[in-house]
């Protein structure tokens, strides 16, 4: 078994698509088909079931894919730990970012990042809040930006951004006329409300919704709030959104409430604990600390 064939392995997993994997890896499908085929053999069982379009794991597969991620994810922490020792290299950096937070605060702190430190390269991928946890967990970004509140016996979390959650409604909306509005009496409200790999979409339906005794009547789901807030505008239903969000609405004919309770939108860099932080990885996160974003 070669770590090639395992790092082969996951990108077909993570495409469910044995042809996109094989152009994001820039190999020939054959060559990719026959890597996996030789794999499935040397463990003597199928990793996945293939179609036409598509390719799913089998539960055998589910396994060598977590072993497979725990495997590769070790190693780079390696190449990291000697490159950080011999000086050999120059610093690179495997960052997680929700597409929320990455619009909003990161291109301004990467460009001032970038001029400090010209030598650090940055590999920034974008997947949904609940998915940056998990892929920080098994190792595949050495440092994410999450949603708080976390598991802080798993996770090292760095604090960067704290301000509220609001209330957007449409300017003809009964509400509309009120300055701040409880959260029970959205009870038989429509939302417009986050995809469920977004982490806004459980911390806001389990920490508030079911709380305050309800489930939220979500109409829509989207992953873009420029989106979110547009639906808005034309009336479909209500939606929450983060103030520094709020702040760069462009839409018309809606209205921004407060509240209450409060809803608190926290962010944070997160590290898994236990594993081997890059010089890289500790400059960044001096770096994001010190500013204000």
């Amino acid at each position: 078994m070669e770590l090639r064939q395992l790092m082969y392995f996951i990108e077909v997993a993570k495409h469910n698509s044995i042809t996109k994997a094989a152009e994001h890896l820039h190999i020939s499908q054959p060559a990719l088909s026959k890597s996996i085929m030789s794999l499935e053999n040397e463990l003597g069982t199928n990793l996945m079931i293939r179609s036409n379009k598509t390719s799913h794991l089998t539960d055998a597969g589910n396994v060598v894919l977590e072993y497979a991620q725990k495997m590769t994810a070790l190693v780079d922490e390696m190449q990291l730990t000697l490159s950080d020792l011999t000086n050999l290299s120059i610093g690179q950096l495997n960052i997680g970012l929700p597409p929320f937070i990455g619009s909003l605060f990161f291109p301004q702190v990467m460009a001032k990042f970038h001029r400090a430190y010209p030598n650090i390269k940055m590999d920034i991928t974008e997947y949904g809040g609940a998915r940056v946890v998990k892929s920080v967990e098994e190792g595949e970004f050495e440092l994410g930006v999450a949603v708080l509140p976390l598991d802080e016996q798993i996770f090292n979390v760095y604090p960067i951004v704290e301000e509220e959650m609001k209330l957007i409604v449409h300017q003809s909306h009964p509400l509309a006329t009120r300055q701040e509005v409880n959260i029970k009496d959205l009870k038989d409200e429509e939302f417009i409300f986050y995809h469920e790999e977004f982490a806004l979409n459980e911390i806001i339906r389990n920490h508030f919704f079911i709380i305050a005794g309800f489930e939220p009547n979500i109409l829509f789901k989207s992953s873009q709030w420029d989106l979110m807030s547009e639906m808005v505008a034309a009336n479909l239903g209500l939606t929450i959104l983060p103030q520094s969000i709020c702040e760069r609405l462009l839409a018309k004919d809606i209205e921004i409430l407060s509240l209450k309770p409060t809803v608190m939108w926290r962010l944070a860099v997160i590290t898994k604990k236990g594993r081997y932080l890059s010089n890289a990885g500790r400059t960044f996160i001096e770096f994001i600390l010190n500013e204000r974003l």
